[in-house]
């Protein structure tokens, strides 16, 4: 579906987390090699690929499996099987990633740049576009612990986009900023889109991804259901959402759900 060169391919990706219920367990479970404790399954068989120049939305309901994705591919944690290719330089945008509470808003900036291996005199070059970026004021030079949520993503914002990732990583990073950032920083997405970069949109608003996505990827559960393009995939997921907050724990338990079945009552 997509165009241009493949940077990320999942083949057969797995990513499970075993479930202690007790300290015992846990004991067992580092000192006996084959003991095997019950598992949570975050991500299920993923076959996915991703191309230079797309901007791919991940949408799913709350542990359908998409951060652990999105944190898999920027290599925050690693697969329990398969095989993950990863192609260029990856920066993270999400709640608190890289950010250190007790620095400042500059200190995070250069702690961040130096983590990326910049010099002196790079940081230099770009740290009043990031502070003008982010357009916190005054705040920038207070602890982060003081920071409101939507400073934090103007902030973490700022920094990853100044970092001249290959590939950005958002993962619902803009869904607490004001609708005047957001528009910034879609603007700056589809900068990124005209430089080939690829961009993985994690997020719950279903309009930034109708607007600005190529594509879209829906998670169930560790499984991916659909890929498709938004007018294809998001109508369908959205009648899904509706009738599955409406069920009992049991009937969740039970449904599968299929993109075919929610194409069909939904578009």
């Amino acid at each position: 579906m997509g165009q241009g060169n493949v940077v990320i391919s999942c083949e057969h990706l797995w990513k499970r987390y075993p479930l202690y219920h007790s300290d015992f367990e846990r004991l067992k479970g580092l000192v006996l090699p084959h003991y095997r404790p019950e598992e949570f399954v975050a991500l299920a068989d993923v076959n996915l690929q991703f191309h230079e120049g797309e901007i791919v939305g991940l949408i799913g309901l709350n542990g359908s499996g998409k951060s652990t994705l999105s944190n898999t591919i920027a290599g925050i944690t690693y697969p329990t099987e398969g095989n993950l290719t990863v192609k260029g330089e990856v920066s993270m945008l999400a709640a608190n990633v890289g950010l250190q509470e007790q620095l400042t808003g500059i200190e995070n900036i250069r702690y961040k740049c130096i983590l990326m291996g910049m010099s002196e005199r790079e940081i230099r070059a770009i740290q009043d576009s990031i502070i003008e970026f982010a357009d916190i004021g005054k705040h920038i030079e207070q602890p982060l612990r003081t920071y409101s949520s939507g400073m934090r993503s103007r902030l973490g914002f700022a920094i990853s986009v100044h970092l001249n990732p290959d590939i950005l990583i958002i993962d619902e990073a803009l869904s607490v900023g004001d609708n005047s950032f957001a528009d910034k920083c879609l603007a700056k997405m589809n900068e990124f889109k005209a430089q080939k970069k690829t961009i993985l949109f994690v997020s719950h608003s279903v309009n930034q991804m109708k607007e600005f996505c190529d594509r879209v990827i829906w998670l169930h559960h560790g499984h991916v259901l659909g890929d498709e393009v938004p007018d294809r995939i998001l109508m369908p997921y959205c009648g899904f959402a509706r009738e599955f907050n409406m069920m009992t724990a049991e009937e969740r338990q039970q449904k599968i759900p299929s993109l075919e079945e929610y194409q069909k009552k939904y578009l």
